[in-house]
């Protein structure tokens, strides 16, 4: 049977992500040039959490897109049919600093493939990385510059990260088989 261990409830969900936010503020003087890009599935809802939450710290709008990086991924091969979501970037990063938010940072491969895929949109100035949870075993050399929570896991544990916008509750656990 499998083991459920509560990492982050709703409350401290919500606390990471202000730190997060602030710490993005810290870091970026120039909030105009600031946008938020969630990597499909969760940080598409982490982004718009962020750019909330950044709008009332920089007291103006953050513009966020969304970004698939199925075609881009490292694995293709190996899925027979890759689930495509919809990639939705109405702006021109093109000299902007990019936030890329994903929900859970484990080998790497998705952020890579989230790097390739932003080509397509222009040529940042600077691209910074925002995650929720990084729990290491990194296979490539990808770093985040802003972490909510770090967690150790062996390579075969799981982090789920559930989130109200996909119909339960705000909660992240760590699955041990």
């Amino acid at each position: 049977m499998a083991e459920s261990i509560l990492i982050m409830n709703a409350a401290a969900l919500q606390r990471a992500l202000a730190r997060m936010a602030h710490e993005i503020a810290e870091s970026n003087e120039r909030c105009a040039d600031v946008v938020l890009v969630g990597i499909q599935r969760g940080g598409v809802f982490l982004s718009a959490r962020l750019s909330r939450i950044l709008a009332d710290i920089w007291k103006q709008p953050v513009r966020i897109g969304t970004l698939d990086v199925s075609m881009h991924r490292d694995d293709l091969h190996q899925n027979a049919a890759p689930q495509i979501q919809p990639t939705v970037i109405p702006f021109d990063i093109t000299d902007k600093t990019v936030v890329l938010v994903d929900d859970v940072l484990f080998h790497g491969r998705t952020v890579r493939a989230a790097l390739d895929a932003l080509n397509d949109f222009g040529r940042a100035r600077r691209i910074q990385l925002a995650v929720l949870i990084d729990r290491g075993h990194r296979e490539l050399p990808i770093q985040p510059d802003f972490v909510a929570k770090t967690a150790s896991t062996t390579p075969q544990e799981r982090i789920v990260v559930n989130l109200k916008e996909e119909g339960g509750e705000d909660k992240v656990t760590l699955e041990r088989p």
